[in-house]
């Protein structure tokens, strides 16, 4: 009983600060106050997906060497919200419609499913999910 109290209160709070990224599918009222508890009290300082890539530690980080050209996922960053993206992208992967068109580019382009899970959590996909902002919709990835 309290517990749906307090997802009910979490959903209308977080609905309120971000209607665009909790109306996606796949994101539930807790998944999306992370992201929103991530970017803090100035939202606005998140102007790009690169800048919250960043932030959630899935920027792409440079592992090249000699001539290999490769990048791994930055272990910096917001665990927190790390792990928020991770719980996104696997729902979205078996319900969403245009994420599993995607996946399957990916799957015939010869990716592995740990490759295309980390370019989803970087929101290498056009039209993702909205940026948070605690004022409304911002159009963008969530990356």
């Amino acid at each position: 009983m309290e517990d749906d109290t307090l997802t009910a209160a979490l959903d209308t709070a977080t609905t309120g600060n971000n209607p665009g990224l909790r109306a996606a599918s796949g994101v539930g009222p807790d998944t999306t106050a992370q992201p929103l508890v991530t970017a803090g009290g100035n939202p606005d300082r998140l102007r790009t997906e690169a800048s919250f890539a960043g932030l959630c530690g899935v920027a792409p980080v440079s592992a090249s060497s000699g001539r290999t050209n490769r990048h791994r996922l930055s272990r910096g960053g917001d665990r927190g919200a790390n792990s928020a993206l991770y719980r996104i992208v696997p729902v979205r992967m078996s319900s969403d419609a245009r994420t599993r068109d995607h996946v399957a580019r990916q799957t015939a382009a010869g990716r592995t499913r740990k490759e295309f899970i980390r370019l989803l959590k970087r929101g290498d996909r056009p039209g993702d999910l909205p940026l948070p902002h605690h004022t409304g919709h911002r159009p963008g990835r969530l990356g």
